[in-house]
């Protein structure tokens, strides 16, 4: 019989702004006992901003043009960001899309979560979709390189499959709305 999978022992290893990581010892499911190296990431939430009516025949939505040094240039992206302590999902998705956009929303709906890098990080990125916005003022972070620009759900979806949409909370979070949840 094999014994519980998990965690045996753990070691942090370094600590920093955004994440930590870990040296954990850790039991398989064939019951044998390795290291794996994780990275700790608070969680995020990211938001698909209807400019316009979401159940329209083609919405309207913002997209953010963002400079990622990791990528090397600039992504489209929707909004999102990390979780501060304690704060709720859906607090941190309205706190995202008022301080990169400027907006706020009259609603805002949880589509999905998804685990970006399972493979050696423990991220869980809540997406939500939001509408009836409203333009205030964009209250950046110093190191946010971005620009808002508004695109029409269908043109969304056509850069996704060129690939020019890369990031995956984005294609992700474009595709669930598109398939799940608008134009129904």
């Amino acid at each position: 019989m094999v014994e519980t999978t998990g965690k045996v022992s753990g070691k942090r290893v370094y600590s920093g702004r955004i994440v930590s990581l870990d040296v954990d010892t850790v039991r398989f499911p064939d019951g044998s006992i390795g290291e794996l190296e994780l990275f700790r990431h608070p969680g995020a939430s990211a938001v698909v901003p209807f400019l316009s009516d979401p159940f329209a025949a083609d919405p309207q939505i913002l997209l953010i043009r963002q400079y990622r040094y990791a990528a090397n240039g600039y992504l489209y992206e929707i909004p999102a960001g990390r979780l501060d302590p304690g704060e709720e999902p859906l607090d941190c998705a309205r706190r995202e899309l008022r301080e990169e956009t400027g907006c706020t929303a009259e609603n805002v709906q949880f589509m999905c979560t998804t685990l970006p890098t399972p493979g050696f990080c423990d991220e869980r990125i809540h997406i939500f979709m939001a509408d009836g916005l409203a333009q205030g003022e964009a209250g950046r972070e110093a190191d946010e390189f971005m620009e808002v620009e508004t695109f029409a759900l269908s043109r969304a979806l056509e850069m996704i499959q060129s690939g020019q949409i890369q990031d995956g909370k984005t294609a992700l979070g474009l595709l669930f709305a598109a398939g799940f949840r608008v134009g129904k």
